[in-house]
Formats: C-alpha cells, sequence, structure tokens
C-alpha cells in the first residue's frame, strides 16, 4: 500500500515508556512524540536527557484523558513482572499490582481511543493463568471497538544480534484489517533464493558460532542470549547470559552496558544520566535493568513504518470529527466486534474474528 504525505506530522503518545525504545524507534520513522508517561525515577533522567520539551507523567493510575493529546499512536509495554516466565513460583498475571496497570491504561483507551495502538510484552502473557490473561487483554481491546492481531517477534531479525521473543499487540480502531496490515507480510514476494548447502551440511546454530580474535579475545556468540533486568553485582557463572571470552589470559566477563545498547538498538551512552552518580555499580545496576526491559528499537521502527499506511487510509476513513481520540465516549461498539471470537489463536499469531 503506498504511503501517504502528511500535512499535519504523525503523533504518537507513549506510555510505560521506560527507557525510551518505543519512543527512539517511533521518532526514527518520522513520528512525533506527543507525551510520555513513566514512573521509575532512573528512566525519567534518561527521557528528560532525551526529549526534555516532551511533556512527561509518572503514575498512569492518576492520568486522566484531559492530559493526554491527541495522537494517532499509541505505544506502551505494560509491566511484565507478574506474567512473566521468569519469576520463580506462581504468576499474579494480571491480578498482580504491576501488570494490572493494563487496566488503567484500557481505561485511557476507552475514554481516548486512538485511531492505532501497540502493545509489547513478554510471550509468558500467552500462557498467564493458561491463557486467560491474555484474553482478557484481546477482550478487553475488542469492547473497545478494536480490531486486535497479535505476533511474536524476534529481534534478531530485525538487524541486531539478539534472540529476543517478544508478543506485540495491534489494535486498530474500527478497522478489522489494520493488524494485519502492520504484522503480516504477504506470502509471496520476490526475494534471491541462496544456494542450497550440499548435502550432508550441519547446521550451526547462531549461538555456538563466535565472533572476535581466538587468542587474544574478546570472543561473543554471534547471537546474543536475551537480554533481562539485572543486577551490577555478579556472583557465579550462569549461561543463560551472553558472556565475552578472552581465551590466551582465561578471563570471562559479561557483557557491559554499552554493549547491551547495542544490542537492543540504542546508540552508545543512551543509559547513562546527565549527572551519573558516584557508585559504578549502582549506576551499572539501574542500566542493565532498564535495558533488560526495554523495547528493542528497530522492531519498533519496523511497526512503526508499517503503521504508516494504515493510518494513512483511516484518516480518511474516520477524520478526528466522529470522535476517534477526541475524548468523548462512542455508543455501540459491542456490536462491531464479537468477543465470543476476540483470540482466534492464542498462539504465536493471530487475528481478532469479526
Amino acid at each position: 500500500m503506498p504511503q501517504e504525505s502528511y500535512a499535519a506530522p504523525l503523533t504518537v503518545a507513549s506510555f510505560f515508556s521506560g527507557i525510551g525504545g518505543f519512543d527512539l524507534g517511533f521518532e526514527r520513522a518520522d513520528y512525533k512524540l506527543a507525551m510520555q508517561c513513566e514512573i521509575d525515577k532512573y528512566c525519567t533522567q534518561i527521557l528528560a536527557k532525551h526529549w526534555p520539551e516532551v511533556k512527561r507523567f509518572d503514575d498512569i493510575k492518576s492520568l486522566s484523558s484531559a492530559d493526554v493529546p491527541v495522537s494517532d499512536v499509541w505505544v506502551g509495554g505494560f509491566p511484565c513482572q507478574d506474567v512473566s516466565v521468569a519469576r520463580m513460583g506462581p504468576r499474579a498475571g494480571l491480578r498482580g499490582r504491576r501488570s494490572g496497570l493494563f487496566y488503567d491504561f484500557a481505561r485511557l483507551v476507552g475514554e481516548c481511543r486512538p485511531r492505532v495502538l501497540v502493545i509489547e510484552n513478554v510471550t509468558g502473557l500467552l500462557s498467564s493463568h493458561s491463557g486467560r490473561d491474555f484474553q482478557i487483554v484481546i477482550r478487553t481491546l475488542a469492547e473497545l471497538g478494536y480490531g486486535v492481531g497479535w505476533r511474536v517477534l524476534n529481534s534478531r531479525y530485525f538487524g541486531v544480534p539478539q534472540s529476543r521473543q517478544r508478543v506485540f499487540i495491534v489494535g486498530c480502531y474500527r478497522d478489522g484489517t489494520g493488524p494485519a496490515e502492520v504484522l503480516f507480510e504477504p506470502e509471496r514476494r520476490g526475494r534471491h533464493v541462496a544456494a542450497r548447502r550440499q548435502d550432508g551440511e550441519a547446521v550451526v546454530s547462531p549461538f555456538k558460532k563466535s565472533l572476535g580474535d581466538p587468542v587474544e579475545g574478546p570472543v561473543v556468540p554471534g547471537i546474543a542470549y536475551c537480554l533481562y533486568a539485572c543486577s551490577a553485582r555478579h556472583t557465579g557463572t550462569d549461561w543463560s547470559r551472553t558472556y565475552a571470552v578472552y581465551p590466551k589470559t582465561g578471563r570471562v566477563r559479561r557483557l557491559m552496558p554499552t554493549e547491551c545498547e547495542a544490542i537492543q538498538g540504542f546508540p552508545k551512552d543512551w543509559t547513562l544520566p546527565s549527572d551519573p552518580p558516584q557508585d559504578v555499580e549502582r549506576v551499572d545496576t539501574l542500566r542493565y535493568t532498564a535495558l533488560g526491559n526495554a523495547v528493542t528499537v528497530p522492531v519498533a521502527e519496523w511497526l512503526a513504518d508499517r503503521i504508516k499506511p494504515v493510518l494513512a487510509r483511516l484518516r480518511k476513513e474516520q477524520p478526528r470529527a466522529n470522535s476517534v481520540n477526541g475524548h468523548g465516549p462512542v455508543n455501540g461498539l459491542a456490536t462491531l466486534w464479537s468477543p465470543a471470537n476476540a483470540v482466534a489463536n492464542q498462539g504465536e499469531a493471530g487475528l481478532l474474528v469479526r
């Protein structure tokens, strides 16, 4: 679908902004950032460093629809701690104090109804409470009048050397085709087919391929394991992490914050505060934690680009006069979608059935 030139810029509102992975990706795709909402004090320092002029709020619970600027797209990854399979023991799911903030986001969506919204979370959301939490998310958006699609995307296929699977949910207001246009490519397209390997040639896992000087080091895997929020203090060896090895001396170290920034698609020193504290271990812990929670920037940029032609169509079909994102209620939405069919497939990809 051809993209359209706009007299007015495309705008995006960011919720659960973290250190701005979504924000930077959409900005690189020529969207104008309208607002941010983030409660973590360290993350807000990083946001203020890079977007000093953007309107910023801290607590989504106290945010009202009147506070949110009219925006074409809303993006956000509500906290994952209560749905993540990385947690030890039972998961609280959407009943949890942190992941339950989805309901506050949904409240604002219901009051403002942006044309397009994008939600990111860990793949554990798909299985939390045997899939019931994911059903709640999809049904809630459906009942608010959104066509909804979801797909698990891996950062390694977007130009960064990190295997990081996350589920992305796209909702388009009163539009059942938009999510598929954003999330799914045509099955058939012109492409170069690589020459076939000789029979018997082994396929080597990218995790077992090494890069670097095999004598002096550092030597690192071709693909990093998924970054996760962690402390700078490190005891023992956790081989689910990615390490740099120096064969000559036998030294082994974890990735540094700047290297973690790179495999998440951020510029160097993105997470370094303007006025960092003297305690290096403390600031590194803050950086590791924020990067482990962040959205990979090139994935966000890819989504932003694919949303553009959908917005071009929706801007024609849904003028602002129809109160889309106009802070007014819209009645009769439950008749547009069938909540009973909202979850047609809880696998790695799916669409709401109209």
